[in-house]
């Protein structure tokens, strides 16, 4: 593969620490690199660095002369006033944008629930970033360098974003470097892992998964490596072979020497234990919801909404932003009255929420870290049945995470990261029986994402989660829920099952659009006719005509053949997607046949706008 851009002997320090020590790496064409490492190791450093937007303590980055890369970053940045059209095409004339079948996938893809002439000042954080992805990806560019870029996406924009970086190059074309702790986005895009640790960055074959049966082997290996974190790593492969082993179809390696290692590794929950241990806490009553409606004036969120929420039950829930998720959990929580129907909840129930806003927090700002949380609790169980251990304060802040040093911090001094972790143990100290996570993973890296999964398991309540990390709502729930057109709906088939229903949803939507469009067109028309003797129709052909009509035909075959064309494209690039991908030969034919249809589709819209300026 042609080598693309290069790093030699990188050094950078900070003013408490050495972030990188001669680190030298090199891009070459096809390579999709996923980045990963615990928080302040230097993740988005190494990737400023490389993208030529932060400048090396010392050692050189060089880039095959010619070479574009465009780069996405943790803020997203805009002209004060700017439109959400001018910040993705700029001030591009529309037949020119429009024509570009990349740029009409990407607004369709991220931005096409938003008004064009929006200011992107009055858009939300999410929306803020899908403009942002936008914005980078209508470019043309050899290297994408992307810092987060599924932060503020739900699952479907995540997913949609993942296709696109999949097919957005020929095979073996163009580089990618990601910045992510999502690990479902680095498997389904990534070919290969850097871990950034201990001022070096470290390659992996394949994808997250990959990286995890890989780092298993080194770990098991290495004696140097502490067995807590090497424990984690194993659980967590585990279930990565057990419940979904299609996640590493990817890598070359054997698999057999994976399935040995992990032979003498557990279920990741004691299912038996957790749930007799739940209904001793909850009784068989925690929180039924029936035939539940929720509207705020004229606007209906939820409808006929059933839910008997059982012990020890572990249910994710999926929906659009604005859905109704939140409201489901306030109607759990009771912050939320139903407009009608009944609500009713256990005796023993006792509910507690992680909330996105770090609330519990606020009292504790100027406290070190050990003053709070031995204000709480002497001891905490964690397991079950004849594996239950009790663990002090102190080491259940080492299991999540916090190194002694950091103890005696205040918390108005914690990364976002550490505040997060430290939320979660305060709720968690509290005892609740009932547990709700609104977007847990918010500010966490793979490792300590991997540390909260490994204690909830060993919780015994009713967890409901609503988190856009898919890996996450997975890993931690046995169960999914959506809320679609106002309604509660069980998925057997999990994420999958939603993003299909949801593309179902879609294409509902598009077509009765297009029927309004129609009728928009006819009664367009009609005005036309009314106002056909004004000057500004001189050059518009005169109703009845057979030139009119001629090109009317014309027109509508045009339509025509652009849905059918439109059909074509899709099926080519499910036939790409599914096809081997070593079949170099194989995979070039189909993207012979894309590039034709695709010159095809622009020369039938470029004739179709020049029709209907003929017919005004």
């Amino acid at each position: 593969m042609a080598h693309l851009l290069g790093a030699e002997s990188l050094h950078l320090e900070v003013p408490t620490k050495v972030v990188f020590d001669s680190v030298t790496l090199g891009v070459a064409e096809g390579d999709r690199i996923g980045i990963v490492g615990r928080n302040g190791d230097g993740k988005s450093s190494l990737l400023m660095m490389l993208a030529g937007r932060r400048d090396p303590d010392g050692g050189k980055v060089t880039m095959r002369g010619g070479t574009t890369i465009g780069v996405l970053d943790q803020a997203d940045k805009f002209v004060d006033g700017e439109t959400v059209g001018n910040a993705i095409v700029g001030d591009r004339p529309e037949y020119e944008w429009a024509g570009d079948a990349r740029t009409r996938d990407v607004i369709a893809g991220l931005v096409k629930d938003l008004a064009w002439d929006a200011p992107v000042d009055s858009l939300s954080g999410g929306q803020r970033r899908r403009v942002a992805l936008a914005r980078l990806l209508v470019g043309d560019w050899e290297i994408l360098a992307l810092d987060e870029p599924t932060n503020h996406l739900d699952v479907e924009a995540i997913a949609w974003l993942a296709n696109h970086l999949k097919r957005r190059w020929p095979q073996g074309q163009g580089a990618l470097l990601v910045v992510t702790h999502d690990r479902w986005f680095l498997d389904e895009v990534c070919n290969t892992t850097w871990e950034v640790h201990d001022r070096i960055v470290e390659p992996f074959e394949g994808g997250y998964a990959a990286y995890i049966l890989q780092r298993v082997e080194r770990d098991r290996q290495a004696a140097t490596i502490e067995q807590k974190r090497q424990n984690l790593a194993r659980k967590e492969l585990a279930w990565l072979r057990r419940g979904a082993p299609a996640r590493t179809s990817k890598p070359k390696f054997r698999i057999d020497a994976a399935n040995e290692l992990i032979a003498d590794v557990p279920e990741i929950r004691d299912r038996v234990s957790l749930q007799s241990m739940a209904v001793a806490r909850l009784g068989k009553e925690v929180v039924n919801i029936v035939d539940v409606r929720v509207a705020y004036g004229d606007r209906e969120v939820l409808d006929d909404v059933t839910w008997l929420l059982a012990p020890g039950e572990r249910t994710g829930i999926l929906g659009v932003n604005g859905a109704g998720k939140s409201t489901l959990l306030g109607l759990i929580s009771g912050d939320v009255e139903p407009t009608s129907g009944q609500v009713k909840r256990g005796k023993t129930v006792k509910i507690a929420t992680l909330t996105q806003q770090l609330d519990e927090l606020e009292e504790h700002l100027n406290d070190p870290v050990r003053v709070v949380i031995s204000r709480l609790r002497t001891s905490f169980t964690v397991g079950s049945g004849s594996k239950a251990q009790e663990l002090t304060p102190g080491q259940l802040l080492e299991q999540m995470g916090f190194a002694s040093a950091q103890l005696s911090t205040p918390v108005k001094d914690l990364s976002g990261g550490q505040k997060r972790r430290l939320q979660l143990l305060l709720i968690l100290l509290d005892q609740p029986n009932v547990l709700i996570l609104d977007e847990p993973t918010n500010d966490l890296d793979t490792d300590m994402l991997a540390a909260m999964e490994d204690l909830l398991d060993s919780w015994p309540g009713t967890l409901i989660v609503v988190s856009h990390d898919r890996y996450f709502l997975e890993r931690v729930t046995d169960q999914q829920y959506a809320i679609l057109k106002h309604h509660l709906r069980h998925l057997p088939g999990g994420v999958d099952e939603y993003l299909k229903l949801r593309a179902a949803e879609e294409r509902e939507s598009e077509a009765a659009g297009q029927q309004a469009g129609f009728a928009g067109s006819s009664a367009a028309a009609s005005a036309q006719q009314i106002s056909e003797s004004s000057p500004a129709s001189a050059l518009v052909l005169p109703p009845g005509s057979a030139e009119r009509r001629a090109v009317e035909k014309e027109q509508q075959a045009a339509e025509r053949r652009l849905a059918k064309l439109d059909t074509e494209v899709k099926k080519l690039h499910a036939r790409m997607a599914d096809h081997d991908q070593s079949d170099y030969e194989g995979l070039g034919k189909i993207g012979d046949e894309l590039r034709a249809l695709e010159a095809e589709v622009n020369e039938t819209e470029e004739r179709w706008l020049e029709l209907s300026e003929q017919l005004g």
